[in-house]
């Protein structure tokens, strides 16, 4: 996945003006919750973070104490400290630094400002398989110093045993949410319909509901339940394997795709699996079996059914098959709508062919076929664990993989891997671990399909179980979801909200708005919340009414 390199200081001017802009309205409010709320992170996270919210503590104090007669200089030079303070110290204790390349945004804005940190804090390889290439950068002269790694929790949650952190015994009450939230999920602009729940996660106590049962369209909050439902199907470390085999007593190769929607045929692999790495190991192979030339074939029975959506060809999704590179995407892009190739897996086994070419083997213009059991497998390339597919289909909302797990959660549980199939498949876990499902109907992964129907009891009901200490393998869900104002989709919004404390997985339709996550409460209690919309008439107002209930939430302590 793409890195982007840290810009220099003079080329990163006009953004760190920009960020003190959005600071400066947030920043009466961020002098009286960011120094507990620093506290807590510093007394959760490891030392590195400590240091950091101690450094940052000072300017804090004295932005404070300026009074609103400070000079401007001051007040902007102020609130970008304190900005930083706020993000570095929340964002941080909200999730870890991954090995993949996900949340740069956070450590880009450190370095920004104040060259702490690169955009690379040294990565290493995290595959067991060879095809994933990162390795650290940050060791060249000069280089600015890593960022500092978080601690795997997310605000709210304990260090070492990962358990919810326990805050002030008085929860917030039922009365006081809905004091706050009942003005703001009447807006008119939140369409004829809205249902909103409000759970601790600690607890797990529902602590406000509006039309809790009642099913609507999820829209791509429907990647929740398919995460975790692909979690709870095949585990975290699970790795969806790619491989090139050979069949017995002739030249036939075929490359069988495994299900991979991360497998890239770009130069800079970024740690994904990689067709240059396979075709030159089944090269090494060929050699070794002293052929030069062969038949090229393609298998993509790994998935059945139609491969089209059914919303058509569409560039938010390619066609679902069990081989594709890049996504079928025809230009450079990694996540959001581009126009997508007809034939996924004949596209990437034309890629392939192209480097086995290079690597000294002629082969035949591919077509499709199945590798039979008496196939050699002469090389694979897997893709990154699982939790990191989840992580990347969350924080980017990619249609592409939450189709991908639908259809692999069908293949670890022996269901017919076709849309149908991926979304019984899902529907079928969820049940297995005891969700609210009343209402709910799931026909895809990635809730492109409009007949999907999920309540906001059942969205927060998902949260809360990834949240569970006992359910570690189901946390990615967490840690995935775009963080306020940083990454993914919701890296432009809440400029003037939650910037750093709102996590959530947004999801927008046709007259479909909804919005789902997490949030960390003035009292430091972790809740989750589902806010779901129909008949909604203005998207972008339909979203900044939603952002501004999630960020009530933040700044409540609703008692």
């Amino acid at each position: 996945m793409f890195v982007p390199e840290l810009r220099p200081w003079r080329a990163a001017r006009p953004h760190v003006v920009r960020a003190t802009d959005a600071v400066r309205p947030r920043l009466a409010r961020a002098a009286g919750i960011v120094r507990p709320r620093l506290a807590r992170v510093a007394a959760a996270a490891k030392p590195q973070v400590a240091r950091l919210t101690q450094a940052a503590k000072p300017q804090l104090e004295r932005i404070t104490k300026a009074g609103p007669n400070a000079r401007s200089w001051q007040c902007t030079a102020g609130a970008a400290t304190a900005g930083l303070a706020l993000a570095a110290g929340v964002v941080t204790a909200a999730g870890p630094w991954d090995s993949t390349g996900q949340r740069t945004a956070e450590r880009d804005r450190a370095a920004a400002l104040e060259r702490a940190g690169g955009a690379d804090h040294g990565r290493t390889n995290d595959s067991s398989d060879s095809s994933d290439t990162s390795d650290a950068s940050d060791t060249a002269v000069g280089a600015p110093r890593p960022a500092p790694s978080a601690v795997s929790v997310l605000a709210g949650l304990g260090g070492a045993t990962s358990t919810v952190k326990s805050a002030p015994a008085a929860l917030p009450t039922g009365t006081g949410l809905a004091g706050v939230l009942g003005p703001l999920l009447g807006d008119p602009a939140l369409g004829a319909r809205q249902t909103a729940v409000v759970v601790d996660v600690a607890t797990g106590k529902r602590l406000y509901g509006a039309g809790a049962d009642e099913a609507l369209t999820p829209a791509s909050t429907t990647k929740i339940a398919t995460a975790v439902a692909a979690l709870s199907a095949m585990g975290g470390e699970h790795r969806l394997t790619t491989r090139a085999a050979l069949e017995s007593d002739t030249t036939e190769l075929v490359l069988v795709g495994g299900g991979d929607p991360t497998l890239t045929a770009r130069a800079d692999a970024g740690g994904w699996a990689d067709l240059r790495t396979l075709a030159g190991r089944t090269a090494t192979a060929l050699k070794k079996r002293g052929l030069t030339q062969v038949t090229l074939s393609y298998d993509t029975t790994l998935y059945a059914g139609t491969q089209v959506h059914p919303i058509g060809v569409n560039p938010n999704l390619a066609p679902v098959t069990a081989l594709s590179a890049d996504e079928g995407r025809t230009d450079d892009s990694v996540s959001g709508p581009a126009a997508r190739v007809s034939d996924p897996a004949a596209d990437a086994t034309r890629a392939f062919a192209g480097f086995l070419k290079t690597a000294g083997i002629k082969t035949s213009a591919p077509g499709p076929s199945k590798a039979t059991s008496r196939a050699k497998t002469l090389a694979t390339v897997s893709s990154p664990p699982l939790s990191v597919l989840v992580e990347r289909m969350l924080t980017n909302s990619d249609n592409d993989i939450a189709e991908a797990l639908a259809r692999q959660t069908a293949v670890a549980t022996g269901v017919r891997a076709d849309f149908a199939g991926g979304g019984r498949a899902v529907q079928t876990q969820l049940k297995k671990l005891g969700l609210p499902m009343t209402g709910a109907r799931i026909k895809d992964g990635s809730g492109l399909d409009r007949d999907d129907r999920l309540t906001a009891n059942l969205l927060t009901a998902l949260l809360v179980k990834a949240g569970d200490p006992t359910r570690p393998d189901l946390r990615p869900v967490l840690t995935g979801l775009p963080v306020a104002g940083f990454t993914g989709t919701l890296t432009s919004r809440y400029t003037e909200g939650a910037a750093g404390v709102v996590r959530a997985k947004t999801g927008t339709l046709t007259g479909v708005n909804t919005l789902a996550g997490t949030v960390v409460d003035q009292d430091g209690r972790l809740l989750a919340f589902a806010l779901l919309t129909a008949d909604t008439t203005d998207p972008a107002a339909a979203q900044a009414a939603l952002d501004r209930a999630a960020t009530a939430l933040a700044g409540c302590g609703c008692r």
